[in-house]
């Protein structure tokens, strides 16, 4: 059956409910499957703006010319063609390809406000391509799914339409209204993934079986479906298991290893960390799950590491990275201090309440990290404590007791943040200790 512009219309229905949407953002690579979907989409009965945005990567040396084509193309149609060169890191760790899909995708959010529907043309073989790729991978259903159809995008949505129409279908309707397009010379280099399977796997596959793409494609779909019901039971094990911030080992131990793997990934992608890997997945379970109260095992990857404290298990995005303590000296009536990135500020301001004696704080306060040994007296008539014993009476994270910023005149340790204050130094009406925007320590 031929593709026209009502086909796309209806898909477009499909994907958003019925409802309008305030804006189409066409993701136009200048590429024959985009230039159709634009196409189709400016032909089509609706009264919706449509802006094409092209990415200009700058990976090739006609990238210019490109954008030029792009934007007469979007003029014969009186569309508007935005043009948003990125730059692409040398040698990203990732690779060349998820490089500059993830700086495509970044700059396309930049444009999306309310209710706007951004629209990629991705179609059914790029689909087989992504799963045979995800196959060679060896992912779980989610991979197997490939591509959604439709997902939450920044304040808008982002769909793909095209996904159920084949190649060959998209050539035809470029054929019949004559219109042209950019043959990109990378999707000839086979050393690239994709160019590998869509030149040399799939045309195996279709030779021996024509309708293995759309095969695929319905494989997808049972996939995803199972997927969203892993999703649902994984929601289901977060209310029993506590939250998206930490899991009580107690009631995962409860669960069958392969139910704590879904809820871990489902939890991750939840906190929108990357996946993790199989081995640091079957790691976490055995070693982290599974270890003696008295542990405190932690596991990292790329972006992200999962801890255990006290009975539960913390996934958190990376370690903080450590800093050196501020040169600048922490007066009363002065700026805040920036303690570095995810650290938060300190600052100092009059109290009617306990606080530091205004005595002791006249040339101001240095702030310091911990080194060791070090001790404070908290209650008046008390001993001096040692740090360590009251960051674990308080359960201060073991992994967020380094950034504690201290508070020293001269070699005496007067407060340590905002959590405690010297008797030694503590006055009625003293110096309030502001620690703003702090990250979570309990």
């Amino acid at each position: 059956m031929a593709f026209v512009s009502d086909d796309l219309l209806k898909r477009l229905l499909a994907l958003t409910n019925d409802t309008p949407a305030a804006r189409w953002l066409v993701a136009y690579s200048g590429g024959i499957d985009s230039t159709v979907l634009l196409h189709a989409l400016a032909k089509g009965n609706h009264n919706i703006p449509i802006l094409a945005i092209h990415i200009d990567h700058g990976l090739d040396p006609s990238s210019e010319a490109w954008a030029v084509h792009c934007k007469n193309f979007g003029s014969n149609l009186d569309i508007e063609v935005e043009v948003h060169k990125v730059s692409i890191p040398d040698n990203p760790e990732d690779g060349l390809e998820a490089a500059a899909r993830r700086a495509r995708y970044n700059a396309l959010s930049t444009y999306v406000q309310d209710g706007d529907c951004v629209l990629s043309a991705h179609q059914e073989n790029d689909q087989a391509e992504t799963i045979l790729m995800n196959l060679m991978r060896r992912s779980g259903l989610a991979g197997l799914a490939g591509i959604g159809a439709r997902q939450t995008f920044g304040r808008g949505m982002l769909l793909r339409p095209l996904l159920g129409v084949r190649r060959d279908e998209l050539e035809a309707y470029a054929a019949k209204h004559r219109l042209t397009w950019i043959e990109d010379p990378s999707n000839a280099n086979n050393r690239f993934d994709r160019n590998f399977v869509r030149a040399k796997v799939l045309p195996i596959l279709e030779g021996r079986w024509p309708a293995a793409a759309g095969s695929i494609r319905q494989s997808a779909e049972y996939a995803g479906e199972a997927n969203e019901l892993l999703k649902d039971l994984a929601d289901i094990d977060i209310q029993t298991c506590g939250s998206e911030q930490k899991l009580w080992v107690g009631e995962m131990a409860k669960l069958s290893s392969s139910r704590q793997r879904n809820l871990l990934r489902h939890v991750i992608r939840l906190r929108g960390l990357p996946s993790l890997p199989a081995k640091q997945l079957f790691q976490v379970v055995n070693e982290v799950i599974n270890a003696r109260n008295d542990k405190q095992p932690a596991v990292k990857w790329a972006g992200g590491i999962i801890r255990r404290y006290r009975g539960y298990i913390y996934i958190l995005e990376t370690e903080i990275d450590e800093v050196p303590p501020p040169e600048t000296m922490l007066q009363l009536g002065g700026p805040p201090i920036m303690l570095g990135a995810g650290r938060g500020t300190i600052v100092l301001s009059n109290s009617d309440e306990l606080g530091l004696d205004p005595k002791i704080i006249r040339d101001g306060l240095f702030v310091s990290y911990r080194k060791g040994g070090e001790k404070i007296r908290v209650e008046a008539g008390g001993r001096r404590r040692e740090l360590k014993k009251l960051f674990q009476e308080e359960g201060v994270f073991p992994w967020m007791r380094s950034i504690v910023p201290l508070l020293y005149t001269g070699d005496t340790l007067v407060a340590v943040g905002d959590l405690w204050v010297s008797s030694d130094y503590a006055v009625k009406g003293g110096v309030r200790i502001m620690w703003q925007d702090r990250p979570k320590l309990i």
